[in-house]
């Protein structure tokens, strides 16, 4: 994990996602990340400065995981040093998690953990209709789907006024969204004219079964993107919403082949510090094109920073 970590996650466009801007704001060096360390060692309220701050702990500590969770009132590595009322999160992605584990009354190639092509179809169609609904329903824009790394998808939504909402709103906008309830008790039987017995069996096999309690929370920590999977070796990279339905899970680069596809590149001489990151690496591998997702995305929510900006300093005159 630590040649991955090295040499290519890419913190710069981590940065620039969570940041919204350029130079360091509030939105990172305010920002929690809690890190898994073998042996399930748990390190919560880690703040950073800067991305190289970021990657310089991710390679001390080499987790086998990291997390990002809310923007607090105070950095959250001063948790300890400030009052308890003073310390409370403000900001937030508002967050959806969809599980395949949900889906297993209804899918018969899969069961619990294991995920195929096949199965997948239910997680595109979940995505469809989450991100066209959230999309036409509530106006926001700034919407980053990410594969698990194993058997779900992370929804990351970053507008200004979806990161702004509180828990009570949260809970509220989840449990308008909930039609669908994962487990055991989702069996119904359905009685009636055939039209509506369909449009219920087409409901109960397409619409989202969202994990509510990941969404309803701010400070509710979900694993970064790009981060790699214990289980699968899979990294959790970016997917888009258009193509889902052709996105294949086992087809996923995985840490393994990654890094064989480095040795196969030819990488000029000289290593690099431990905190520098060398942007070529993922270039030369088949990270290339989910790195670019992210940094499309998060460009594209710079732009909106700064004509927002721009806007308010052409009022004030």
């Amino acid at each position: 994990m630590l040649a991955f970590y090295r040499r290519l996650y890419p913190f710069k466009s981590i940065f620039s996602w969570l940041n919204h801007e350029h130079t360091p704001t509030k939105l990172f060096t305010h920002r929690e990340f809690a890190f898994t360390l073998p042996g399930d060692v748990y390190l919560r309220y880690n703040s950073f400065n800067t991305a190289d701050e970021l990657k310089k702990q991710v390679c001390n500590l080499n987790p086998t995981r990291f997390e990002i969770g809310p923007v607090y009132s105070a950095r959250p590595k001063d948790k300890k040093t400030v009052r308890p009322a003073a310390f409370s999160p403000r900001l937030r992605e508002l967050v959806f998690d969809i599980d395949m584990t949900d889906y297993d009354s209804v899918r018969t190639c899969c069961s619990e953990a294991d995920i195929c092509k096949r199965c997948w179809a239910f997680i595109a169609a979940a995505v469809h209709v989450l991100d066209e609904g959230i999309r036409d329903q509530y106006g926001y824009k700034h919407l980053l789907w990410v594969y698990s790394g194993r058997r779900g998808i992370h929804l990351w939504i970053s507008d200004q006024e979806a990161m702004e909402l509180t828990d009570e709103q949260r809970k509220a906008l989840v449990g308008w969204m909930t039609v669908i309830q994962g487990g055991k008790e989702m069996h119904k039987k359905v009685n009636g004219p055939i039209d509506a017995a369909l449009e219920d069996i087409v409901l109960q096999y397409t619409y989202p079964r969202l994990d509510a309690e990941v969404s309803k929370h701010r400070n509710h920590l979900l694993k970064a993107p790009f981060c790699v999977h214990p289980k699968t070796g899979r990294v959790c990279v970016p997917v888009d919403p258009a193509t889902v339905d052709r996105f294949d899970p086992e087809r996923v680069p995985t840490v393994a082949q990654l890094l064989k596809e480095l040795d196969q590149t030819s990488i000029p001489a000289g290593e690099p510090a431990e905190n520098e990151e060398r942007h070529s690496d993922w270039e030369n591998t088949s990270l290339k094109p989910y790195v670019e997702m992210l940094d499309k995305h998060a460009l594209t929510i710079m732009n909106e920073v700064r004509r927002t900006k721009r806007g308010a300093s052409d009022l004030s005159w």
